[in-house]
């Protein structure tokens, strides 16, 4: 598997966990929500036909479909403050969330409202068709007829009790047992009771027979038994919801028990009499009374019953718009992710980022889309990433080449068709010795100096053009001689080499060397040999001549007048003096094609240096010289014999132009000075020696060391190339500088630098 592959599936992976944690979160709160709404609406509208579970419920049912109501408006503020936002900050999406939500709100909303609607109307009207005039009175007699019925019904027990009450007129309270039990069986009571005046039970059958401490009538039943002759209730009636309340009904009955006696002291008693009351006319009593009870209940509460119903209604509708909205919501939301992520996808890849992109894990077109789109994007990323890989090694490989060029000796120019300087590397600058860098995208032949060298380069490239078909070749290679100063065999030049390539895209490669050291080295191997032979053969005849003039001036001595002898001295001596100049000039040349091998051994350069001072003394040196040896300089190699040559030409040049610009300028001598320096940093020791003279032309400079280049009237200029033959036999390296102070040449300065002892290999 690819990295792209492993990347995706990872990414995929994560994404659809995502997305699973996400849809059952939704879901699990969705289905909770629902579940919670559709009970709770259920229990209401159970509440509602049942009159005590409505009065018990009612409330909290209401209450909590209520929560669940402003839960679901919750969860909507919140999803319509995100697509607000999300709106606002112009996201990809947001229109079509929008629309899509609206949508399937309008497809649940206004099928509810219409139902609202019609629902509203049926259940107002139907609540008030539920009560009329007619049905009010219709109850209201039925309540009435069932009272006059069980009152005439109890009247007539009473005037039987009252009858039967006769039969205990002549019966003392002894034998009123049997009576009692009589009178029962004739009346078909449940329980008699005979009590005295005083409320004392004086005999009982029935229920009462078995109770210590039977139900004694109150003093006020006593009363009316006693003033009007009988009395009566109906009992069994005061709570008629209670189910047994038919079977419980009954007449108790008391009348007063006739006395024939007309003495003031006889007792009065009375009979109580406890009746049953038909039960088939009770139920149907009670349920009239029932019914208009209820009746009369719900007339008085059918504002409030409408507002339950119209409240059940709209609590239903608001259920059913919130689920829809939010349902809308969430399918809108589930059409819309995908394009969601694309979009965002997009974005991200426009703006340059490639790291792995979401995915949906459906099995329709829109999760395929934007798996494929992750797929590309990843084969984008690892595209790039190779890409940045290769740009990273060319850049490095750029890189080494540049560097590479910045540390070339030989200079490195790439131009265009037209001659114009592309770019540049240090070494042509310090060839050239001209600012390069600071004329990229101008000619060549712009660059002060280089007017002629760019002239013929271009020349040497057109003709290359034209004739590339012919020769074959691959470049062209030409030498040059850069004219800095002067004119003639005493200017400043510098001799190159140049080759030159064609490069792609019509420019063109310039590649040159420095081989004025190459130059110069061939020219002293050359006066080497120049010196050789005429060493060998101007020495020779030298002699004989100047033994030949001086024999003759032996000869002719005395012989001729004066003024011949005059002529004769003279010329003699003439001869004998150039004879001797012309020996030293061939010593000289014979010391510089003949110096021997340098024997290299351990030596202190302070101590060289003090033991050749001693010749420059204030009695002996007309330009006196000052030393300054540094105590702490190391040991070198070198041969002794050969540096004093070295250090004597030196100190000599440095003595005769200090001397020179003292007589020019008319200004006092000043001393030359020689010095040595230990270099921590460059692990170098350093001789040097400043005069106080003119300093060399420019166009010295550059070609001092090589043999009869020199700035004296009667020099031959070999001594500074033997000072130079001599410090490249010790490995060293001699620097010739002009000393400046204010833009002003105020001398020269030499410096010989030799490695310590301890960094030379034997």
């Amino acid at each position: 598997m690819s990295a792209a592959e492993t990347s995706l599936v990872t990414a995929e992976r994560k994404a659809a966990q995502r997305a699973r944690a996400m849809r059952w979160a939704l879901g699990l709160g969705a289905g909770v929500m629902g579940a919670i709404a559709l009970v709770l609406l259920f229990l209401l509208t159970l509440a509602t036909n049942n009159r005590a579970l409505y009065e018990r419920n009612f409330a909290w049912l209401l209450g909590v479909n209520v929560l669940v109501a402003l839960v679901l408006l919750a969860v909507l503020v919140w999803g319509a403050v995100r697509l607000a936002l999300r709106l606002k900050r112009g996201r990809f999406g947001s229109h079509l969330l929008i629309k899509l939500a609206g949508i399937f709100g309008l497809v649940g909303v206004i099928p509810g409202l219409l139902i609202y609607v019609v629902s509203y109307q049926f259940v107002s009207r139907s609540i008030e068709s539920w009560f009329d005039v007619k049905v009010e009175g219709a109850l209201a007699a039925g309540v009435s007829l069932a009272r006059v019925t069980l009152d005439t019904i109890a009247s007539d027990l009473a005037t039987q009790t009252r009858t039967a009450s006769a039969q205990l007129a002549q019966v003392p309270d002894a034998a009123a047992g049997l009576v009692l039990e009589r009178m029962r069986d004739q009346l078909g009571a449940s329980d008699l009771v005979l009590w005295s005046a005083a409320g004392q039970p004086i005999a009982g059958v029935g229920q009462s027979r078995y109770s210590l401490n039977p139900e004694r009538p109150s003093a006020q039943q006593l009363r009316m038994a006693r003033q009007e002759r009988v009395s009566f209730q109906i009992e069994g009636l005061d709570d008629i919801s209670d189910p047994k309340a038919a079977d419980n009904a009954r007449v108790r009955t008391l009348v007063l028990v006739p006395n024939p006696g007309v003495g003031l002291l006889a007792e009065p008693r009375y009979v109580q009499a406890t009746l049953p009351l038909p039960r088939a006319l009770v139920a149907n009593a009670i349920a009239v009374q029932e019914a208009n009870r209820e009746y009369q209940e719900r007339a008085l509460a059918r504002t409030g019953l409408r507002r339950m119903y119209i409240g059940t209604l709209t609590l239903a509708l608001f259920l059913a718009v919130f689920g829809a909205v939010l349902l809308a919501v969430l399918l809108g939301n589930q059409l819309a992710r995908p394009l969601l992520l694309l979009a965002d996808g997009v974005r991200e890849v426009a703006a340059g980022n490639l790291s792995p992109k979401a995915v949906l894990q459906g099995k329709d077109e829109l999760g395929g889309l934007t798996r494929s789109f992750a797929l590309m994007t990843q084969q984008l990323a690892d595209a790039r990433s190779a890409v940045e890989h290769s740009m990273g090694q060319l850049d490095a490989a750029r890189g080494n080449l540049q560097t590479i060029l910045d540390n070339l000796t030989a200079g490195v120019i790439v131009l265009d068709g037209r001659g114009l300087i592309r770019s540049s590397n240090p070494g042509a600058t310090r060839i050239l010795r001209a600012p390069l860098a600071a004329y990229e995208g101008r000619p060549l032949a712009e660059v002060p100096g280089l007017a002629d060298f760019a002239a013929t380069v271009q020349q040497h490239f057109d003709t290359f053009a034209l004739d590339l078909d012919h020769h074959g070749l691959d470049h062209w290679q030409h030498p040059f001689d850069l004219h800095a100063a002067g004119s003639g065999l005493a200017a400043q030049s510098t001799s190159l080499v140049a080759r030159g390539a064609g490069l792609p895209h019509g420019e063109r490669l310039l590649v040159f060397d420095d081989i004025s050291e190459i130059v110069s080295a061939q020219r002293a191997q050359a006066w080497g040999e120049v010196a050789r032979r005429l060493a060998h053969e101007i020495k020779n005849p030298l002699t004989p001549i100047q033994l030949s003039a001086e024999r003759l001036e032996l000869k002719l001595s005395g012989k001729l007048p004066d003024a011949e002898q005059a002529v004769l001295t003279k010329s003699v001596k003439t001869i004998v003096d150039q004879v001797d100049a012309m020996k030293r000039l061939v010593n000289e040349f014979r010391d510089y094609a003949r110096l021997p091998a340098a024997e290299l051994h351990s030596l202190d350069l302070n101590v060289l240096v003090s033991d050749v001072l001693h010749l420059y003394g204030s009695e002996t040196a007309l330009v006196p010289v000052q030393a300054e040896l540094d105590a702490h300089c190391p040991l070198i190699r070198g041969d002794a014999q050969q540096l004093r040559q070295v250090v004597h030409n030196l100190l000599q040049n440095a003595q005769d132009a200090t001397q020179q610009a003292a007589e020019q300028q008319g200004r006092p001598l000043a001393p030359v000075r020689i010095s040595t320096r230990w270099s921590d940093t460059a692990q170098r020791v350093r001789l040097t020696i400043s005069d106080c003279g003119p300093g060399f032309p420019p166009h010295i400079l550059q070609r001092a060391f090589e043999p009869y280049v020199t700035t004296k009237a009667r020099g031959t200029g070999l001594g500074l190339a033997v000072v130079k033959k001599i410090v490249d036999e010790h490995g060293a390296r001699i620097d010739l500088v002009n000393r400046m102070e204010s833009d002003m040449v105020v001398g020269a300065q030499v410096s010989l630098s030799f490695a310590p002892e301890t960094a030379v290999k034997p």
